[in-house]
This record gives C-alpha cells, sequence and structure tokens, in this order.
C-alpha cells in the first residue's frame, strides 16, 4: 500500500479537484467579476471625492481583475513609485496597496495646493505624500462608505500611509506587505485627470482579502433576494366588468332626450368659455424665467478646504531678486555686496509654495528674525466658521 506524502496530502487538502497549481491562490472568473464590481462602485465615488478635491474632470475606467505577481508588477510599471497602504479597521480584515506613479502625484498635489497641475519639477518630498495621503484618506473613506451600503454593514479604514517604493527585481520585505512576496489580487484602472494625468493605477489585494469582500458581497445579495421574494404579494385576477344593457338608439335626425344640441348650452347652464378638465378650469400662463446676472462676490465658497487643513506649505520670505553672469558668481566672497531689485525700505515679498501672496516687512522676535505682514496680495481661502 502506497503512502502519501506530506506534500501531496496539502495538494489534495488546498485543491480537491487537483485542477489548480496554485495552492488555492486563484480566483474563479465570478469572483473576478464581483470583486471588479466592487472595485467599480468603490472607485467610482473617490473618483467623486477627488474631483472636489483637484477641481479637474476625473474619470476612471472599467476595473481588470487579475491576479499578479511582483515580478509583474517590476516589469510593467514605472519606476519609481508610490505605495500607498490601506488599512481596514472596521468590518474588513486586511488591507490593500494603491500605486500611484510619481508624476500623477506631483500632478494631484499642485492641484491640491491651487496649482494649475503643472508645477511638478522637483523630486517627490514630505509635502507631496502628506498630500497625497491626505487625497487617499477622503477618497477611500468614501469608498468605504460605497462598501458599507454594498456589504450591508459597518466599514471603516485607518489614515492612509504613503512612501516612494524604487521597484527593483529583489522584494525588500521592509518596505513592502509580505503578501506581495507571493501571488495577490491585481485591480487595474485607467484614471484621467482633465488633460494632466492619464495612465494606470493599481490596487493589491492579498487573496484572503479579496475573498472576504466576495463572500460579504454574495451574502447581502442573497439577503436582498430573500427579502424580495417575501415583500412581493400575488397578484389577485381582475374579475370582468359587467356588459351594459344596449339602449334605444334615437330616429335619424332626433336628439337624445335629456341632451343638449351641439354649440349650445343645456337649461340653466353658461356655455364653457375656458378649457376644462374633468370639471376643473385650468389656468394657462407663459413660464416665467428669473434673469441670468452675474454672481455675486462670495456667492461660491469651496467646500473642501478643511480636509487639506493639515497638509504642510513652505513659506519663503524674498528680500530681492538679481541676475549675475557666471564671471560675477566666481568673484563671489566674504564681504562681497549684492545690490538687489528692491529699494532699502522697500516692503518684502511673501511666497508659499512658490506664489506670491503677500508683502509684509523685517522684524526681530527676540533673537530670530521676523516678517509682519503688511498687505496680502492673494487672499487664501477660508471656509465660513
Amino acid at each position: 500500500m502506497d503512502v502519501l506524502s506530506q506534500e501531496e496530502i496539502n495538494a489534495l487538502l488546498n485543491e480537491p479537484d487537483g485542477a489548480n497549481g496554485n495552492g488555492g491562490d486563484s480566483l474563479s472568473d465570478t469572483e473576478k467579476d464581483a470583486i471588479g464590481e466592487i472595485a467599480n462602485i468603490s472607485m467610482g465615488t473617490a473618483a467623486t471625492t477627488l474631483f472636489s478635491l483637484v477641481n479637474r474632470k476625473v474619470e476612471i475606467s472599467t476595473p481588470v481583475v487579475s491576479v499578479s505577481t511582483w515580478d509583474d508588477v517590476v516589469a510593467n510599471y514605472e519606476k519609481p513609485c508610490v505605495f500607498i497602504k490601506i488599512a481596514y479597521t472596521v468590518g474588513l480584515d486586511g488591507s490593500n496597496i494603491l500605486v500611484l506613479k510619481e508624476n500623477d502625484v506631483k500632478v494631484i498635489t499642485d492641484l491640491m495646493m491651487g496649482g494649475d497641475g503643472t508645477n511638478i519639477d522637483g523630486e517627490l518630498g514630505e509635502l507631496h505624500l502628506s498630500a497625497i495621503s491626505e487625497a487617499m484618506n477622503q477618497m477611500m473613506g468614501s469608498s468605504a462608505t460605497s462598501l458599507s451600503s454594498m456589504l450591508n454593514k459597518m466599514i471603516d479604514i485607518s489614515p492612509p500611509s504613503a512612501n516612494v517604493i524604487d521597484l527593483s527585481d529583489t522584494v525588500d520585505e521592509g518596505e513592502i506587505d509580505e503578501f506581495l512576496s507571493g501571488e495577490f489580487v491585481k485591480i487595474s484602472f485607467k484614471m484621467e485627470i482633465g488633460d494632466l494625468v492619464d495612465s494606470e493605477i493599481m490596487q493589491l489585494y492579498p487573496f484572503s482579502f479579496a475573498r472576504e469582500m466576495y463572500e460579504s458581497f454574495q451574502k447581502n445579495m442573497a439577503m436582498d433576494s430573500e427579502n424580495v421574494k417575501e415583500d412581493v404579494a400575488p397578484v389577485p385576477t381582475p374579475t370582468p366588468a359587467p356588459v351594459p344593457q344596449a339602449t334605444a338608439q334615437p330616429a335619424m335626425g332626433q336628439q337624445p332626450m335629456g341632451q343638449p344640441m351641439m354649440g349650445q348650452p343645456m337649461m340653466g347652464q353658461p356655455m364653457m368659455t375656458q378649457p376644462q378638465i374633468m370639471g376643473q378650469s385650468v389656468n394657462v400662463q407663459p413660464a416665467q424665467f428669473s434673469p441670468f446676472g452675474a454672481m455675486p462676490n462670495g456667492a461660491y465658497q469651496p467646500e473642501n478646504i478643511d480636509l487639506i487643513m493639515d497638509v504642510p506649505l513652505e513659506v519663503t520670505v524674498e528680500l530681492g531678486r538679481t541676475s549675475k553672469s557666471i564671471s560675477d558668481i566666481l568673484d563671489f566672497g566674504p564681504g562681497k555686496i549684492i545690490e538687489l531689485n528692491k529699494l532699502a525700505g522697500e516692503p518684502i515679498d511673501v511666497l508659499v509654495n512658490g506664489k506670491y501672496v503677500a508683502k509684509g516687512e523685517v522684524v526681530v522676535i527676540e533673537e530670530s528674525f521676523g516678517v509682519r505682514i503688511t498687505e496680502i496680495i492673494n487672499a487664501p481661502l477660508k471656509t465660513n466658521q
């Protein structure tokens, strides 16, 4: 009698039908369709939230669900990129990772800061990671609300964490999640933000998390089907109406008894002077529309400024500028005086993220220099208090 090895026993336990060679790490077509539908609805809600943050049209295509590996991601995705981890704290047990390209993060950050999406020079810094984390917090928060409706249970997330990952062939378990070292579920979709972003982004799920979402979705669908069956009552068969008896027809040229001649009122009743429906008068008037006019100042107040209150901004105080040739720069040394384009006593410029917003004057606070704001050039947006 042959004895099965431990590997053969494990294979039988994981794959009773022997049709799958991945140790159970696979998805059926039904599971892929359900997970794709969940991602489609939840990311559609997230796209609406992103629109409110960047004030640009955001379009997300239908997600494509597949099984992938780290090697596939490395071979087919831009380097470096930003990994944003979203952990679920209520309703679902697990986490997923959203992968964005470096350029996309820069564009989104610039739009959130009030720019036009073209200020994307330089390397990714703490400002970009903080801004994209806050954007993902709002987006995935609204996505969790959609999941709560679809799965019929409360779902909540922890604040996302963003890291710049330089994709390489070697998996560094200190930088990425453990589930990425094997096979995982990849949900890829195309994202467009106006004419500034047109690229593919990914969501990466461990199999256990994807199956938990699928099972919750199927359970909720089954409950909805049972509720629909209980609410549907049998429709009674209508009883046919009795056939009226035939009445004598008046002779040719005679008027039926009790009915007025055509065009003449009945005795004691006035002629109808306006349309009547079921015995009630209808008063017809031309539609009145309010005239178009200029929107009063202050009528539009952004409602999403509170979402980015914690994002740090770089404030620069500029005393003045000048242009020098290379030979002049090489002559620089201690004691060298550089003449600027500002007059003595003229207000200095205050810039926020490189944008000119105010003027001020230099003051001394204890042992530090400071600047007192004297004039606001571009008033920052404020929420109603």
